[in-house]
């Protein structure tokens, strides 16, 4: 992986936040919060370095998707996006703790999805459990079977690590690529 090459100590941890969006908090907002939430509380257990934190969330119809807590969440969620294109956002933090700067971006990625049987739903939350992803969505495994369509600058994003805007940020924080 990119982030493992370049950093001679990498270590990933997920840290326990609450992820549920707040009253009118728009999608943007809630992924750049999660992320910066995120970051921070790692954060708090080092003493230098660069953390990096991203979160994501989905968006149908105005509605925002998050990772679905169970079966039934996750189909509802499918059932939903089945035929329409959704606007998937990837929220990134970067803080140095040695510097105290941080930088922070949102992607945006667009996927069509084609019209779902609720069998091939049943069929792909079986096999994948995408439980713990946004709108219960995995492009790089089994989910590409689901999408008509696929539209943003950075496909990383969608798996949930914008790479382009990341690289991007580690320029900015003094690290040489490639």
């Amino acid at each position: 992986m990119l982030l493992e090459r370049l950093l001679i100590d990498f270590t990933c941890e997920s840290p326990d936040i609450d992820e549920s969006h707040k009253e009118n908090e728009k999608i943007h907002d809630l992924v750049l919060r999660l992320a910066m939430e995120k970051t921070m509380q790692v954060a708090r257990n080092h003493s230098t370095g660069l953390i990096i934190g991203s979160d994501q969330a989905a968006e149908c119809e105005n509605q925002i998707l998050g990772k679905p807590e169970h079966y039934e969440d996750a189909k509802s969620q499918l059932g939903k996006m089945s035929g329409k294109s959704v606007d998937f956002y990837t929220g990134l933090y970067v803080y140095n703790i040695d510097t105290k700067l941080s930088e922070q971006d949102v992607v945006k990625y667009t996927v069509t999805f084609r019209e779902l049987s609720e069998q091939e739903i049943d069929d792909y939350l079986f096999k994948e459990k995408p439980f713990h992803c946004a709108g219960s969505f995995k492009s790089e495994e089994l989910g590409i079977s689901l999408v008509k369509k696929m539209q943003g600058d950075d496909p990383n994003a969608l798996i949930g690590l914008p790479l382009i805007s990341l690289c991007e940020m580690l320029r900015n924080q003094g690290i040489s690529l490639p």
